[in-house]
């Protein structure tokens, strides 16, 4: 991609990058009101019948999701065109959703900033190594990786590792602001949780909230996963990697159900949302009409994102995600291509 192209690119996108009062406070009403209408239902389904009570309970964890998003976007400063307004909404949603707003609006901007970039791996996103890298990698490491990329545990202790104490804690360094942000978070969300065990009962608030919790953060770590460990997406060392390459090649077009896309706040054009942040959840869906060349991005549907499951190192050689099982393939077609190198200097460079 030119630098023309993306100086147009980027141009074309801006007219989205703007933020409507009116529609941002619709979205809190559609999704903050259905949220605490769901759960107090789910709460009252269960003199009924807990089978009762977990359909709800899914529908529920629905709107936590699209809370999550609105808290997304006000991270980004996308959501209100007041940055107070931002910090105060995104911090209550933060409290709903388990996440501090500072502290996650920190590790985020980091993602936005290095995501598909090899040397700049660590922070806001998932653990990817390459194929190289895990075979030069100690036995504990590549235990480590293979228990931390399967999905048992990456959709099932993901959401409890994650939310309940990862979340809970400041990392190193945090400016005041942060670490302040962070203790606010969590008394609230003890505050809440307290009164509601208080009013209703610590029973029936887990059986009401353990699934909600569960489910959402199980969807949650999946869109997440899903946007970028797609077979053809795009990973770089720093002094190839480009910034509009990684958004649009290394995101992916999640093209779901109209009622999932408006439950997941557009996520799913997930291309438009890299390329530029500043779009809000609500204009991302014309952004990717309006503009065809983020109609190119990788389309990935409900079923064929299941395949993304098996997808675990990054082979560098190929320019695609491979599995476990194909390293041993993958290093020997990588070391034979090494060697012809070797033996033919006029291939060098090529």
């Amino acid at each position: 991609m030119t630098q023309s192209k993306v100086t147009n690119l980027k141009k074309n996108v801006a007219p989205y990058e703007k933020t409507d009062t009116k529609s941002s406070i619709r979205q809190l009403f559609n999704t903050l009101v259905p949220l605490v209408l769901l759960w107090y239902g789910a709460y009252l389904s269960l003199s009924v019948s807990y089978w009762l009570t977990l359909p709800i309970a899914l529908v529920t964890a629905g709107f936590v999701i699209r809370t999550f998003i609105i808290f997304h976007d006000c991270c980004h400063q996308s959501f209100f065109k007041s940055r107070l307004a931002n910090e105060i909404i995104g911090t209550i949603t933060g409290v709903l959703t388990l996440c501090p707003y500072q502290q996650w609006k920190y590790s985020h901007s980091v993602h936005h900033a290095t995501s598909s970039n090899l040397d700049k791996r660590g922070t806001g996103d998932m653990w990817v190594l390459t194929v190289d890298e895990y075979a030069a990698s100690p036995l504990w490491r590549r235990i480590a990786y293979r228990f931390y990329r399967n999905p048992i545990v990456m959709l099932g202790l993901g959401p409890v590792a994650i939310f309940l104490f990862q979340y809970r804690f400041n990392r190193k360094g945090a400016k005041r602001k942060e670490r302040v942000n962070t203790y606010v978070t969590n008394f609230s969300i003890v505050a809440l949780y307290a009164l509601l065990c208080w009013a209703i009962g610590w029973q029936a608030f887990l059986m009401v909230q353990g699934p909600v919790f569960f489910v959402s953060g199980l969807l949650g770590i999946w869109l997440f996963y899903v946007q970028h460990q797609f077979e053809d997406s795009y990973f770089e060392n720093e002094e190839e990697w480009s910034y509009v390459k990684a958004a649009v090649e290394g995101s992916s077009y999640y093209k779901l159900p109209k009622l999932l896309q408006w439950i997941t706040g557009n996520i799913g054009f997930h291309h438009v949302h890299h390329l530029s942040p500043r779009v809000p959840n609500y204009y991302l869906e014309k952004a990717h009409n309006e503009t065809p060349p983020l109609q190119k991005a990788t389309t990935i549907t409900l079923r064929k994102s299941l395949q993304s499951l098996r997808f675990r190192l990054w082979d560098e050689e190929g320019k695609t995600f491979v599995g476990f099982k194909d390293v041993k393939k993958v290093l020997h077609k990588n070391n034979a291509a090494a060697k012809t190198i070797k033996s033919n200097p006029s291939l060098q460079g090529k």
